[in-house]
């Protein structure tokens, strides 16, 4: 064999250490790190992505938040029109805000219910039934209904909505409202049952009840006089 110069020794020994040079720069170890800085800029571009849409999110929740409390704080003032005999102004704040939100069953009943007192009970009760098939569920729109019917002498129907009403919320109206009914009749064992249990819940009653005329014809009966007195 051969013997091999001491350059060409030397040059192959830096043959070889290029070589390994090469091979640590492109080990598994460097190889992971690059891969890992990737990831790290791709999962920083995706929170970037995620916080973008969750800012979006946030704006469109407070947008509704605030139309939402915007509509309760014009249905609230409608209430208090209505309470205090301002029909009209009652029914034209609940078109304003049915025009915001036709789904906003409370703005339809309490048109509705305004629109009775003001002598239109057709175009009234449209309005509650509108409310009602929205949320069939709706205590005061029951009672709306059932009040409709008692304004306008349809007694049986008022009655069985009264008795709707109760079936969701223990409104102590609801009672007085029945109340009231049995009363125009004269039928004093029923006045008395009904009103009692809305004495019951709420003794101010009686001082409705005292000069209610509705209770003309049982207001002589012993069993009125001490539940009233």
């Amino acid at each position: 064999m051969k013997i091999l110069s001491k350059n060409i020794k030397i040059a192959i020994l830096l043959i070889v250490f290029v070589l390994a040079a090469t091979s640590c720069n492109n080990s598994p170890k460097d190889t992971t790190v690059k891969e890992s800085t990737e990831k790290s800029v791709t999962a920083n571009e995706d929170e970037s992505s995620k916080s973008t849409e969750s800012s979006s999110e946030k704006k469109e929740a407070t947008t509704d938040d605030k139309l939402k409390a915007s509509i309760e704080a014009d249905y609230n003032k409608a209430l208090g029109m209505f309470f205090n005999g301002d029909y009209q102004n009652a029914i034209e704040i609940a078109d304003e805000i049915i025009k915001k939100d036709v789904t906003f069953y409370k703005a339809y009943n309490i048109k509705g219910i305004a629109l009775c007192f003001s002598h239109n009970f057709d175009e009234g009760m449209k309005n509650i039934d509108k409310c009602l098939s929205i949320n069939p569920s709706f205590g005061y729109g029951r009672f709306n209904k059932a009040l409709a019917y008692e304004l306008y002498g349809h007694y049986e129907e008022s009655l069985e909505w009264y008795d709707k009403a109760l079936e969701v919320e223990n409104y102590v109206w609801s009672y007085y409202g029945k109340a009231s009914i049995y009363g125009r009749r004269g039928d004093v064992e029923n006045t008395v049952k009904y009103l009692k249990i809305a004495v019951e819940m709420d003794s101010n009653v009686k001082n409705e009840a005292r000069n209610e005329k509705d209770f003309d014809k049982v207001r002589n009966s012993n069993e009125f006089k001490k539940l009233v007195n």
